[in-house]
């Protein structure tokens, strides 16, 4: 089991995986009072196959559907860092801005993509936004000579006790949804440019299967798998 936390940063590659991977834990805790964060890491500008749509333009429309996804579930806000989609990078600047976030919001849990599957195909820039999340979380977040430009802006070194990786091939924590999966399934579908190839029902019916098959796991009708990595914050 994990607890709900006073503060929680989730960090998602792009606009819908966190809605995907965590919503029904996103939707629980804020119901339960958490302040949650996003930061989004790319502007999803590539995901469509409508060739009457420009990378500009997609990018557009589902940084508004990631806003509205995060209003549904009581996101208080959501952090667009805006690098193209496909072309994230472990980069110092990439590692610094999400460093600054951690300082700002301070949380308690850090969610973010699982880097190291092996038997499943997997997108790029949930592997480099996973890993640099890992990074920022510890060291770098925590020592205070990592990015000392933080303490002009009035951002001190912060300790996350607990970073939680969704899409792990082997969960070894889970959380209880189903009271939260309606709600999950209203946050994924404001990401209608997403799902314009599916039903409503088709939707539905696929998340429900996810989340059962990981509630089956943990003993739960609904659940949210992770890998839980524990850090020292004293």
């Amino acid at each position: 089991m994990i607890d709900v936390p006073k503060r929680a940063l989730v960090v998602t590659p792009h606009p819908d995986d966190a809605e995907i991977s965590c919503g029904g834990t996103v939707g629980l805790w804020t119901s339960q009072g958490a302040s949650v964060y996003y930061v989004l890491c790319s502007d999803g500008g590539k995901g469509t196959d409508d060739p009457g749509v420009t990378s500009e333009a997609l990018a557009k429309t589902r940084h508004q559907e990631q806003l509205d996804a995060a209003a549904t579930l009581g996101v208080k806000e959501v952090v667009a860092l805006g690098y193209p989609d496909g072309e994230l990078e472990d980069t110092r600047e990439f590692r610094r801005e999400l460093v600054r976030a951690i300082r700002r919001f301070r949380p308690e849990v850090v969610v973010c993509p699982d880097p190291y599957r092996r038997s499943f195909y997997y997108h790029r820039d949930h592997r480099i936004t996973g890993q640099v999340t890992q990074d920022a979380v510890f060291p770098y977040a925590r020592d205070r000579l990592h990015f000392p430009e933080h303490e002009a802006e009035g951002l001190e070194p912060h300790k996350v006790g607990t970073l939680l990786l969704w899409g792990a091939e082997e969960s070894d924590s889970y959380v209880d949804v189903t009271a939260a999966m309606d709600l999950k399934i209203e946050a994924l579908r404001c990401h209608k440019s997403q799902l314009a190839g599916l039903s409503g029902e088709n939707v539905v019916t696929w998340l429900r299967g996810f989340c059962r098959e990981a509630g089956e796991k943990a003993g739960f009708e609904y659940a949210e798998g992770y890998r839980k990595v524990e850090f020292r914050t004293s």
